[in-house]
């Protein structure tokens, strides 16, 4: 299942789900999968925008119930009823390889789970690592002859 997932592109998902949104928003149908997935769309393309990304991976989990409330309250054309239920088959897949991209983009960043080794944060308890050697070693200073006479000024 995990490797199922892992090979899931999220982009085309949510495309095809903002896709079929528009498509649906003419019609009787729930009028917030249009904005959820247009977040989607969003929330995939900006790589800093973690917030972002959490909050459309809870709203589209959520909204799986709402499909399902909305459905069972409201009647619909069987084309557009057709349309709405691909569309929540499409809302499982969705949410899951956002899930596996947010874990993807918290876990990689310097001081996340992943970054020991690495560059990132340091623990404040933890030992200072000595400075890397240089690979050319420094030039020795070449010695000065001795001078006729040690302690008198000498002219430069």
């Amino acid at each position: 299942m995990a490797d199922f997932v892992q090979a899931l592109d999220p982009s085309k998902l949510v495309l095809v789900g903002t896709a079929l949104s528009f498509v649906t928003s003419a019609f009787s149908a729930p009028v917030y999968n249009l904005p959820i997935f247009l977040l989607g769309t969003y929330a995939q393309e900006s790589s800093e925008a973690i917030q972002s990304l959490k909050t459309f991976t809870f709203l589209l989990a959520g909204s799986m119930f709402y499909d399902i409330i909305w459905m069972a309250n409201n009647s619909q054309n069987w084309f557009i009823r057709t349309v709405t239920i691909l569309l929540l088959l499409l809302k499982v897949p969705t949410t899951f390889s956002f899930v596996t991209a947010l874990q993807q983009r918290v876990w990689s960043m310097p001081g996340g789970f992943t970054s020991s080794g690495r560059d990132g944060y340091q623990n404040v308890d933890s030992p200072v690592d000595a400075p890397k050697p240089l690979s050319v070693p420094p030039a020795q200073p070449t010695p000065q002859p001795a001078a006729p006479n040690p302690g008198a000024y000498q002219s430069v």
